[in-house]
């Protein structure tokens, strides 16, 4: 399947390279709709990735590049559960997304986020999978999951613990504050900042001149400079899992679900 339009994302090849498009009001948040479509898109990805060098994964949302997982979702589908109950349906949950973004991490071709916004959470998480982040200069990086007596779930602190130095991983982690694209670029996290709204012609710019490149070399450098940390991968599934029944967590979430703040998920 060459493309796809689906109810939260679609993904067409075009020129040589995948583009993979997330489109879920108002913030691209990953929840049960948009889990069944990412699996779908990875499916897909061996037979694309066949006449493509390089995936681009961006947003069409004005409001940024993805606000994390569905909490309110995750909220109301864990009412009235025992705790046994609440974290079997979250371990099942936090499995399939972790196969996703396993996948889209070590897929044997360049994967560039171009990211502009809200990267927050889960979708700080999504672009953490990819090989280059190219942030317009409005994007803002941040977990804030510990405002929910949580750590990120989806993979965020073995890929953060790859990519940077443990000074700044430890303050993303521990503060829950947000960083700007460029504090990002000087810490080693974005690759390129770009001006408002640019994200993605740069992105499709730098994807072509990949195709320039011999793809097996490619392919064995991305290979060398970075592992898929797998075993703290399923560390992280286990320590999520079993903070979720912990009555903070629910506290959070009703603080969360309950807010009339436009946008809740921001410091």
């Amino acid at each position: 399947m060459k493309s796809f339009r689906g109810k939260t994302l679609s993904w067409a090849l075009s020129s040589g390279t995948i583009e993979l498009v997330l489109d879920r009001a108002p913030c691209n948040e990953i929840g049960s709709e948009t889990l069944p479509e990412l699996e779908q898109f990875v499916t897909a990805l061996p037979e694309l990735q066949e006449d493509a060098p390089a995936l681009i994964i961006s947003s069409a949302r004005k409001q940024g590049f993805c606000a994390g997982a569905d909490l309110r979702e995750l909220y109301e589908r864990s009412q009235g559960l025992d705790v046994s109950d609440k974290r079997a349906s979250v371990r099942n949950f936090i499995e399939r997304i972790h196969r996703v973004m396993n996948a889209l991490d070590s897929a044997p071709l360049t994967t560039i986020a171009a990211v502009h916004g809200v990267v927050f959470g889960g979708g700080f998480e999504l672009a953490l999978t990819c090989d280059l982040i190219i942030a317009d200069k409005m994007a803002r990086f941040c977990f804030p999951e510990l405002r929910l007596g949580l750590i990120p779930g989806f993979g965020g602190i073995p890929r953060l613990k790859r990519d940077l130095g443990n000074a700044v991983v430890r303050d993303l982690l521990l503060t829950g504050r947000s960083i700007n694209a460029a504090k990002a670029q000087s810490v080693g996290l974005v690759s390129q900042v770009t001006a408002e709204g640019d994200a993605l012609r740069v992105a499709r710019a730098t994807a072509a001149q990949l195709g320039k490149f011999d793809r097996h070399t490619a392919l064995e450098a991305k290979k060398f400079i970075k592992p898929v940390p797998f075993d703290e991968l399923r560390e992280e599934i286990d320590i999520f899992c079993e903070l979720i029944a912990r009555p903070a967590v629910e506290s959070g979430l009703r603080k969360f679900v309950e807010s009339k703040d436009a946008l809740p998920y921001l410091p």
